[in-house]
Formats: C-alpha cells, sequence, structure tokens
C-alpha cells in the first residue's frame, strides 16, 4: 500500500464524472490559431486579449535584454536580483495605472497572496465577494483576519456587512474588476463610495481588465474615472500584456512596506531580464496602440452577438470573457471535445471553478483574431451545439 493510493482513487473519480482533462499541448507560438495536441485551430481560449504574446516587437525586446543581462538574475530583489530594467517597469506601470509607485511579483497569483496578509490580519475583517478569484481566496486564508463575503455584486449586502464590521481595527473590502469565468464587471464606483463611507481599504484586482478596460487598457478604476480612490489596484502581467507576472499599484508607503513583509516578493528569484523588457514593450505598445483595443471590442461584440443568435446562453458577460453555459458537466466537456475536432479550442469547465450546474466552455476572442476566425468559430458552435443537443 502507498501513502498516495487516494489519489489515484480521486482521479478514478474525475474520470467517471466526465470532467478528467490531460493537459492540452501548444507547439505553436500562442496567438488566434494555433497547433494544439498536433491539430492546427482556432484558439478561444486564450488570455492574449491583444494578441502581444507572439508580437515581434516583444521578442526583439526579450532577444535584446537576455544578450545584455543574460538569461536569469538569480537572486532575489532584496538581495542582489533588482535590475534597473526591473524599477523601470515599475515607474512605468505606476504612470499606467496612475498610482504614487508599483511593485512587481512573480504572478498574479503571488500578489494575491504576498499583499493581503500585509494589509491584514489578527483583529481585522476581510468583505469578499463571492465570486472573487481563488488567489484572492487563498490569499485572504493566508491572512489571519476573519473573512465575511458578500453574494455576487450585491452592494446592499456590502454595506449591511460594513456595518456590522464597524468594530473591527481595518477592514479590507476586495472584488475583482472582471470576473474571469462570467466576463461582468464588478460595481466599482458602488464599492468605493461604501469603502470612503465606511472607512474600508479598497482592493480591486484587474487581472482581466488592464489592457481590456479604460483609456490605453488602463483598467477598471480608469474605466469607471475611480483615479486617486482605489488603495489598491493588483494586476497581470500574463494576460493582455502577453508575458508573465504580477503587479500592486498603489500608495508609495504601501510599497515600500511590500518589500519588506511581502513573503513572495521576499522570498522568490526575480523577474528574468527577457520577461521584464517584454513587459515594458508591451506596456509601449498599449499607449501607442489603442486601436488594438478598439479591435479586441469589436471583435468580442460580434462574437457575443453570433453566439446568442445561435441560441446559446452566455449568461451575463459585459467583456470579451464570454461563458458559454451548457449547465451539466459532462455535457459541457463533451461539448467542448467536439468544437476540438471540428477545429476550434474552447476548454471546458467545471465546478469546482464555477457552480455545480453551471459548467460551461469559456471563450476569450483577441485582437489578434480575424473576421474569418469568429465566422469559422462561430460555424463550428452552431455544429457542436446541434450535434450535442445544447441549441
Amino acid at each position: 500500500m502507498s501513502g498516495l493510493d487516494f489519489a489515484h482513487q480521486e482521479i478514478e473519480e474525475l474520470k467517471k464524472q466526465g470532467v478528467f482533462r490531460p493537459l492540452r499541448v501548444l507547439s505553436s507560438p500562442q496567438g488566434p490559431r494555433a497547433e494544439i495536441d498536433g491539430h492546427r485551430v482556432i484558439n478561444l481560449s486564450s488570455n492574449d486579449y491583444l494578441g502581444l504574446a507572439n508580437d515581434p516587437r516583444l521578442k526583439r525586446a526579450a532577444i535584446e535584454a537576455t544578450e545584455r543581462y543574460g538569461a536569469g538574475t538569480a537572486a532575489v530583489r532584496t538581495i542582489i536580483g533588482t535590475l534597473d530594467l526591473h524599477l523601470e517597469l515599475e515607474r512605468r506601470l505606476a504612470a499606467f495605472k496612475g498610482t504614487e509607485a508599483a511593485i512587481v511579483f512573480q504572478s498574479g497569483f503571488t500578489c494575491n497572496s504576498g499583499v493581503i496578509p500585509v494589509l491584514v490580519g489578527e483583529g481585522d475583517v476581510i468583505i469578499s465577494d463571492a465570486l472573487n478569484h481563488a488567489s484572492i481566496i487563498d490569499g485572504c486564508r493566508l491572512a489571519k483576519a476573519e473573512i465575511r463575503r458578500y453574494a455576487h455584486k450585491d452592494m446592499a449586502e456590502l454595506e449591511q456587512q460594513l456595518q456590522a464590521a464597524q468594530g473591527f481595527r481595518r477592514r479590507l473590502v476586495i472584488t475583482d474588476g472582471v470576473f474571469s469565468m462570467d466576463g461582468d464587471i464588478a460595481p466599482l464606483p458602488q464599492i468605493v463610495r461604501l469603502c470612503e463611507q465606511y472607512g474600508a481599504i479598497s482592493y480591486v484586482d484587474d487581472a482581466h481588465s488592464s489592457g481590456v478596460l479604460g483609456k490605453n487598457g488602463q483598467g477598471s478604476v480608469h474605466h469607471f474615472g475611480l483615479q486617486g480612490r482605489v488603495d489598491v489596484q493588483v494586476g497581470t502581467l500574463s494576460k493582455a500584456v502577453g508575458v508573465l507576472g504580477g503587479y500592486v499599484a498603489t500608495s508609495r508607503d504601501m510599497v515600500d512596506l511590500l518589500i519588506h513583509r511581502g513573503r513572495p516578493f521576499l522570498f522568490s528569484t526575480s523577474h528574468p531580464p527577457a520577461v521584464t523588457a517584454a513587459a515594458i514593450e508591451a506596456i509601449d505598445i498599449m499607449e501607442r496602440e489603442p486601436e488594438l483595443i478598439a479591435r479586441l471590442w469589436s471583435n468580442a461584440r460580434r462574437f457575443k452577438e453570433g453566439l446568442s443568435a445561435l441560441g446559446f446562453n452566455t449568461g451575463h458577460s459585459e467583456t470579451p470573457i464570454t461563458p458559454v453555459i451548457i449547465g451539466g458537466e459532462r455535457e459541457a466537456m463533451q461539448f467542448s471535445d467536439e468544437l476540438f475536432r471540428l477545429g476550434v479550442f474552447a476548454q471546458g469547465i467545471a465546478f469546482p471553478t464555477v457552480p455545480k450546474g453551471q459548467a460551461r466552455v469559456r471563450t476569450i476572442v483577441s485582437a489578434a483574431h480575424s473576421e474569418e476566425d469568429l465566422s469559422e468559430a462561430l460555424s463550428a458552435f452552431e455544429r457542436a451545439g446541434r450535434s450535442i443537443g445544447v441549441i
């Protein structure tokens, strides 16, 4: 008997439920069409919103930085792992987000696990949207604060929670800017007003808003005109920016505190030069070429309209994240497999990522998709939907 026998049993149960998924293998650059498991398919599951992951300008910046600085830094930031490139990236991010300062973490996930426990601890309370991302949930668990949740986007319940939390030392209200599985946008103006009214720290995770919402993709805070009123903005460099990492845009004092207390920052090797230089180049492109974001939204509108016309349930999506909600977990996976057979990759997603009965394929179109890509994809959705019996 092995102490790991339970793993086999759990995998067998996943297979029985029809939700076991082997990893798909990409053997081409990320793009609107990609080679996945040896098949050339239209790619509707990438977070590469602006098509920058394979942009020749980012690749050139990465190569030049590698030639100058080497392949890696071989140290944490607080010892000898801070390059002048890292500081330049952080300066650019702070200017881009309109804050005093910014700090880069190894991923968006580690931003939340590193920042939340610095903001709050014993004697404090976190009030979190019920549909916040897993990284927020884990970050909240790492903090020793009490955790309370309000129903998704329910501002009346948020206010009730804030009223009931006045006895705590600090109150932290945390929300995604765009919710990653449903594509809807947080009611940030109301959240900020309530935080100001009840003396709470406001925290927005803009992973799926950066590069998507606001002028030049500056995010949900700029989308709603709330500059200077949100305490902490978290973002990612691995979605619209097309590279890797996460960042926190906030006050200078908070950044200095995170340098000394943010555990992922303190104990992880810093970003390689190639990643850092490519991220700087991506910010340059986003500021110079607003037409990329306009094309992203044009493609998203067209695809949503096409899915709705076919009779698919796309939920409450307001962004390029468009779920196609099937319901049953086995049926959603069958639908995803049939789409792949027809030349479209759209990953099936089931519990616990989404609630039971809400299984779906989640689609994301990008600025790089052509009209032909979208037409072919919609045709495949129609054929697969009729074949599986979901439309």
